[in-house]
């Protein structure tokens, strides 16, 4: 079969899930007809040979670190009012604090994720919780805005890992078919924590000091450090062969659709066998900096390469959607305190903090739809397609939340304004919001993922970085936007961004694999470690 038909029917993201002839010389999900995408290597150490219970241990310390991490971050809600008077502050300055948190949380982003490519995702972790630990030490013997300012930079530095690369963590181990499901759980870890860390801290004020919701984070995280000092092994597993491997699967395809037998198997002699390295000792596994899997570029090559992958449609999309998914949770963090403690509802702290249980159902249900059944309903799709599955076919799950978000954004915002019962905008509302947080950032991401393969790290730090940015500049922009406009005027304006920047996955559903294609080209040349510009 010629190698030019081969690169012609070869597109960014199209792959062959499913051996629907079960005649693909390649291997599977146990007896399944599902083609593992990436294919292992034969390396002992390769983090997609992984133990099942070894890949579900490595999984639960990044969902505890993300909750965790989440929490640290976003659980300042109930204790405002409280500040308000212990500070002598405004709430403005209290949404500066926060807008500087989003800040720092892109400039992570992009300082950190290199530096777990050049030294391993292990030493970055460790460093991101101790920095998690002395933040909060901060954060518990502030006596101005100012200690805020800095638990905050410290804080949401460490956490920019839990927006890029526990995503990366989760390609490094599981395979195309269960990604989604991961990443979606990984998401509802994030929002679980932003969603229930207001509700532990409305109580801890409530019954202690708002300084405890500190010192207990400082406990949990701790634990935590010492967890991932004896059991969280490093993912670094750098792949340069995805290309390869899909040219060879359609080189069998196209084979058997002209009836030309395929080459036969090359087998991997003795020599081969004996460059393979050995399996790791405990000891090993554990090392601090990754030395022999890790990326071999400069650091500072590593660290630009993201500015290259804006050119690409669905990772510049992405990075606008996913950013808009965030505001909303920077709009209930901003504004709950501000509506419910005033007449008509009267909330007390705890009672403030327990209207994040609706958002946080909302996110459970969101995490179900964005995760296994978008899985399965792309692997029932590739079987219906001939076992070819399409990135665009996850974004046909992205029309449901897109309605009940802007319809959860109406409920909230002038259920408030008119002060109806709590339970529309503080149940049903933050409940759809939650839906459309817990879904639509899990789609968006997997979705990015899967158009560009061989360039995730650096997509998840472009789409990040624009996420981050976006939350900042609505976190300083939402209290003078409410004071200017009006809590209707606003929420009709949000209302009407969610409607577009979620529906405007329409345009990637009818031309997303055209994008895919007219990019070919740039995709190949950016696929090579070693181009920067």
């Amino acid at each position: 079969m010629s190698e030019e038909r081969v690169e012609a029917e070869w597109i960014p993201g199209t792959v062959h899930l499913v051996d629907v002839h079960h005649d693909l010389d390649v291997q599977h999900n146990g007896s399944s007809d599902v083609v593992l995408i990436p294919q292992p290597s034969e390396d002992p150490n390769d983090p997609l040979r992984w133990s099942k219970m070894k890949k579900e241990l490595q999984f639960a310390i990044l969902m505890m670190w993300s909750f965790l991490t989440a929490v640290a971050t976003n659980w300042t809600g109930p204790a405002w009012d409280a500040w308000v008077e212990y500070f002598n502050t405004t709430y403005t300055i209290l949404n500066d604090t926060s807008a500087v948190g989003w800040c720092f949380l892109g400039i992570g982003c992009v300082l950190l994720q290199p530096l777990a490519m050049k030294f391993g995702r292990r030493v970055v972790y460790l460093f991101a919780t101790l920095c998690q630990l002395f933040g909060n030490v901060v954060g518990g013997l502030a006596t101005n805005t100012g200690f805020l300012y800095g638990c905050n930079i410290m804080t949401c530095f460490a956490g920019a890992p839990c927006d890029s690369l526990v995503q990366i963590s989760v390609t490094d181990v599981f395979f195309q078919h269960e990604r989604a499901n991961r990443i979606s759980l990984l998401t509802f870890s994030l929002y679980s924590g932003s969603f229930l860390g207001p509700i532990a801290a409305g109580y801890i004020i409530e019954s202690q000091d708002w300084q405890w919701c500190y010192w207990y984070l400082v406990i949990f995280f701790g634990v935590l450090f010492f967890a991932q000092v004896f059991f969280m092994e490093d993912s670094t597993f750098v792949r340069h062969d995805l290309k390869k491997q899909e040219e060879a699967v359609i080189e069998q395809v196209l084979s058997r659709e002209s009836e030309v037998k395929p080459q036969p198997e090359v087998k991997v002699d003795e020599e081969d066998m004996a460059s393979v390295p050995a399996k790791r000792t405990y000891r090993q596994k554990l090392g601090i900096v990754e030395t022999e899997y890790n990326d071999k570029r400069p650091y500072w090559v590593i660290m630009i390469r993201p500015l290259m992958i804006g050119g690409l449609p669905a990772v510049f999309w992405g990075g606008f959607v996913y950013g808009v998914q965030v505001m909303w949770l920077s709009l209930l963090s901003t504004t709950e305190a501000e509506f419910f403690v005033v007449p008509p509802y009267n909330f007390g702290t705890a009672a403030l903090g327990d209207t994040n249980f609706s958002a946080l159902i909302g996110c459970f249900f969101g995490a179900f739809w964005g995760g296994i059944l978008s899985d399965k309903f792309v692997l029932w799709m590739a079987r219906k397609r001939d076992g070819v599955l399409e990135p665009e076919y996850r974004l046909w799950f992205l029309l449901l939340p897109a309605v009940i978000n802007s319809t959860g954004l109406l409920m909230y915002g002038l259920g408030l304004n008119n002060g109806i019962h709590w339970i529309l905008p503080g149940g049903f509302g933050m409940a759809f919001i939650g839906f459309g947080i817990g879904s639509g950032g899990a789609l968006i991401l997997t979705y990015a993922l899967d158009c560009y393969p061989e360039l995730q790290s650096e997509a998840m730090v472009f789409m990040l970085f624009i996420r981050n940015m976006i939350g900042m500049s609505f976190t300083f922009a939402i209290q003078p936007w409410l004071d200017a406009c009006g809590i209707v005027t606003t929420t009709w304006l949000m209302f009407m961004l969610s409607m577009v920047f979620n529906f405007s996955c329409l345009l990637f559903i009818i031309w997303g694999k055209k994008f895919r294609i007219w990019t070919k080209n740039y995709y190949v040349k950016y696929s090579d470690p070693h181009v920067i510009f």
